[in-house]
């Protein structure tokens, strides 16, 4: 772990969503140096499932040495964010910002890493001149600077291959076989298919037909996945890409094989999905996207959709 220099003393860190989870680690990193942290988040009533408010937070922060100013701020809210920057100016003067985003999916800890890799990470950028902001930043590039060379200190079961990135662009092939090689890919349970109405015309129907016609083998060599989509509402139902049969198919209805990834969702959002108007990290960060299966088949069929937006 990367240890505390004690930088930070004095030092005033504005972090949304500090009530729990990655922010709350931020915050509890730099509270350690003695920061000044502002907690910028929703949550002031503890949720059945997610313990935690901002004064719980707050109470955590000054425990380990740190000082702590709770703020309800909804981020969507630009009056919100300026009122709690005002509050923060007023009892702890100029403010030294960071921002972070989070993301993960239930049933998945094991391929996963702790909050804390995030945390000290985050540190570490706070430790650094203020020249060095505007740079994209990877947590484990950055720990590796500092000469962090064992990372399964950071992992929730260490030794477990983790899930790909959704925002990198990195070989999700690789990971797959070795998820594959320790029996970590859920299955999806096979069921015989069942005899469905023809589905009206409308833009579901209209979006495959597309899909299906931009096919090729080499897309199928790439991917060699089959996606299920259990979509609600109109023109909904059970709709299939195929891109392990020679040339690909694409349909309503079920697949001659095995799904590999399970996708649920609204007819509205999956074709906002294929045609570009909403990146399937958010619609799955958000809940409105459900993914059973292969994690890593499933960011390969984004790669996928990015190439046929224009199409779409």
């Amino acid at each position: 772990m990367l240890p505390n220099t004690g930088k930070l003393a004095g030092c005033t860190v504005f972090i949304t969503g500090a009530s729990r989870g990655i922010g709350k680690a931020i915050a509890l990193k730099a509270a350690k140096d003695g920061a000044n942290i502002v907690i910028a988040a929703k949550t002031t009533h503890a949720h059945p499932k997610l313990p935690g408010t901002i004064y719980t937070a707050a109470e955590e922060i000054e425990a380990v040495g740190g000082k702590a100013l709770p703020c309800v701020v909804d981020v969507r809210d630009e009056q919100q964010i300026s009122d709690a920057v005002e509050k923060a100016v007023k009892k702890f003067g100029a403010i030294h910002t960071a921002f972070m985003d989070m993301m993960g999916g239930s049933g998945i800890e094991s391929q996963c890493r702790k909050v804390d890799i995030i945390a000290d990470a985050a540190y570490s950028i706070f430790k650094k001149p203020k020249s060095f902001t505007g740079n994209f930043i990877i947590d484990e590039n950055i720990l590796r600077e500092e000469g962090i060379k064992n990372f399964d200190i950071y992992a929730v079961k260490p030794g477990h291959p983790l899930i790909p990135d959704f925002f990198l662009d990195e070989h999700p092939e690789t990971v797959t076989k070795k998820m594959e090689s320790q029996d970590t890919v859920p299955e999806v349970k096979e069921e015989k298919p069942q005899p469905q109405p023809k589905p009206r015309s409308g833009a579901v129907e209209e979006t495959f037909k597309i899909v299906k016609n931009s096919l090729s083998d080499d897309i199928v060599k790439a991917t060699q996945a089959i996606y299920l989509f259990e979509l609600s509402g109109e023109d909904g139902g059970t709709w299939f890409l195929d891109l392990k049969s020679k040339g690909g198919n694409a349909g309503y209805g079920e697949p001659s094989d095995r799904a590999d990834v399970v996708m649920s969702m609204s007819t509205d959002d999956f074709v906002k999905m294929f045609s570009g108007k909403l990146k399937p990290t958010m619609a799955f960060m958000s809940g409105r996207l459900k993914i059973k299966g292969n994690m890593a088949l499933a960011i390969k069929l984004e790669k996928l959709m990015n190439q046929m937006n224009a199409k779409l």
